[in-house]
């Protein structure tokens, strides 16, 4: 396995050596968002279209990302594993856009390494379409003048924080290291309808809120559409004032599908092995790449995440205010039905010099809840983040953290039972 991994980080950076070469000649595409600094604040790309299409265009582009970890944890029954300080498994993207005509552009990720997966694979991919020409001329033009079709098999738009999050090696965008607790991200089979006009912005979309595609039907089969959408402001109100505010909700009623809204990142979290047991009297271990996030799994998940930004000069502003409630009513023994969390997270940096080109701030996300309704008491978790960053240029970015999270209250067991973690990471991120 050490010999493979070793391959497979060689290939990786031979094959970012090689795409970088010909990063001066990439194209501009329609529509779009940098995947480098340029992209920062970035959320749904603009309907304000400034380059020309002239043919066909294809842009390889990439990510890469590599940690150094610096943690210690503990809980109350000592079973946690002692982790020492040193480098992360690297991470690595390969990125596809293509200008396939006249405001038609497709997208496709695949991660080269992950930590949940030792073989690249293809993460996903969607079809945007910003204007109808391809139908006959002119058609539909003055809705596609602020309308967007997206199509695709690829993480949706619901919520504001999946845009700063990091995707896998993509780190760019993302002032921390990780993401947030309760990281509202899948990728599923989609359609959305995305119109703005004059800082106004509404989205309507549709899922069949399944992760893992499978068309085979058994006893347990209740597949169900998972229904989403967003409503909103962002505007630039001055040359040093920002202003957005967007509400988003998701839907699902199957009780075999939307249960990954909250788990559905296979890339796993940055904070590498923490809340990993060490083997008991059988061998047996706990632990998994998605452990540090939180995901309580509600089969019928009705979901609202609430974002707030400001951006004035260089002070920055991003806030989440998200109820997670579940309603599946169990049948006997288990007569019960699902609870309900609330994630709160606010985030402020300043940032200066230069293009802006160095940061610091700080995070603090908090979340808590029932698994039941029954429960008698509340699961609490609370990250604190603090550091700061600089973009060497605005494709390289490193940046390094204090982190501590805490589980909080006599309701958690097992591992999780007076469960933290804390200590340093720092992050150098390539994004291009």
């Amino acid at each position: 396995m050490k010999t493979f991994h070793k391959i497979q980080l060689v290939f990786i950076a031979v094959t970012l050596m090689v795409i970088n070469t010909t990063y001066a000649q990439q194209p501009g595409l329609q529509y779009f968002r940098p995947n480098d600094k340029n992209g920062l604040n970035v959320f749904e790309p603009s309907k304000v279209d400034t380059v020309i299409f002239d043919g066909l265009k294809v842009r390889v582009g990439g990510d890469f990302a590599m940690q150094f970890q610096g943690l210690n944890q503990s809980n109350d029954a000592s079973t946690l594993v002692e982790l020492g300080s040193d480098f992360n498994l690297p991470s690595a993207n390969l990125n596809l856009d293509v200008q396939v005509m006249e405001g038609v552009r497709m997208h496709l990720r695949t991660y080269l390494s992950s930590r949940a997966h030792n073989e690249a694979w293809i993460k996903g991919g969607y079809m945007r379409v910003d204007n109808l020409d391809f139908v006959k001329p002119g058609f539909l033009e003055g809705v596609m003048k602020y309308t967007s079709i997206t199509i695709g098999l690829d993480e949706f738009n619901y919520g504001d924080a999946h845009f700063r999050r990091t995707d896998n090696a993509r780190g760019i965008f993302n002032p921390f290291v990780g993401n947030y607790l309760m990281d509202a991200f899948s990728t599923e089979a989609f359609g959305e309808l995305t119109v703005q006009k004059n800082g106004l912005l509404a989205v309507v979309g549709l899922t069949n809120g399944k992760l893992n595609q499978n068309v085979t039907v058994n006893d347990n089969t209740d597949n169900k559409p998972s229904f989403f959408g967003k409503l909103g402001y962002d505007k630039q109100l001055s040359e040093d004032l920002r202003v957005r505010l967007t509400g988003s909700w998701y839907i699902n009623k199957g009780t075999s599908t939307g249960t990954y809204l909250y788990g559905g990142d296979r890339g796993g979290s940055r904070y590498y092995n923490v809340l990993f047991t060490v083997p008991d009297v059988d061998g047996n271990t706990e632990g998994g790449p998605r452990d540090g996030q939180f995901n309580a799994r509600f089969t019928k998940l009705t979901a609202l995440q609430i974002n707030p930004f400001i951006k004035y000069k260089g002070l920055e502003f991003f806030g989440i205010y998200e109820l997670a409630d579940g309603s599946n009513e169990f049948t006997t023994p288990q007569a019960d039905t699902e609870g309900a969390f609330t994630q709160i997270a606010a985030e402020v940096l300043y940032r200066f010099g230069a293009d802006e080109r160095f940061y610091l701030g700080g995070r603090y996300n908090t979340v808590s809840g029932k698994m039941r309704e029954s429960a008698s008491e509340n699961l609490d978790i609370s990250r604190v983040n603090f550091g700061g960053g600089w973009y060497l240029s605005k494709n390289v970015l490193t940046k390094v953290e204090y982190i501590k999270q805490q589980y909080e209250g006599n309701a958690w067991t097992g591992r999780f039972a007076g469960a933290e973690f804390s200590g340093v990471m720092v992050e150098a991120v390539i994004s291009f």
